[in-house]
């Protein structure tokens, strides 16, 4: 159950991503870094897709997938297909492990150590889901400040968690 709920709330905070990189009006606006901010939003959306690809997908799924984080900060002007492709496979990766994961699996050790310590996966997945939607809010700040459009893209609907009628 709790496995489920997790891929449920990665899988709405990925479509929030998506649905961002829609709402920039081109690929040079994703590109921009105005004063003051530290990522472009292109770089957030690397960041993002990698990040869950590595920690869900390869480590937990073993899905062969092979992370470079440092091109995750360092390349600029990715087309918007190549973004949106990425947040595809990182959603197919959450999808198809956290679905084939058992239950009890989520209160085993972590299988990679992180920042030297040993964490039990439900905690990893669960900080893994908010370092999402951390950088999901950044996204979106980003796309405001460089469009000057104030409109939400829908982030975080409470509306996408599951029906606990559906659930019974």
């Amino acid at each position: 159950m709790l496995c489920s709920t997790l891929q449920t709330v990665l899988h709405r905070e990925l479509g929030a991503v998506r649905r961002s990189v829609e709402a920039y009006p081109d690929e040079a606006s994703l590109w921009q870094v105005p004063a003051g901010l530290p990522n472009a939003g292109g770089t957030l959306v690397l960041h993002i897709a990698g990040n869950l690809q590595h920690y869900i997908g390869a480590v937990l799924g073993n899905s062969g997938y092979v992370r470079d984080r440092d091109a995750e900060f360092s390349r600029r002007d990715v087309p918007r297909a190549e973004l949106l492709a990425e947040i595809d496979a990182a959603t197919e990766a959450v999808d198809r492990t956290l679905a084939a994961l058992p239950n009890d699996w989520l209160d085993a050790v972590y299988p990679e150590r992180v920042a030297g310590h040993d964490v039990l996966t439900r905690d990893y997945i669960i900080h893994l889901a908010s370092h999402l939607a951390y950088h999901l809010g950044q996204l979106d700040y980003h796309r405001r400040a460089i469009t000057g459009d104030r409109r939400g893209i829908g982030a975080l609907a409470p509306a996408e968690l599951p029906d606990p009628e559906a659930a019974r």
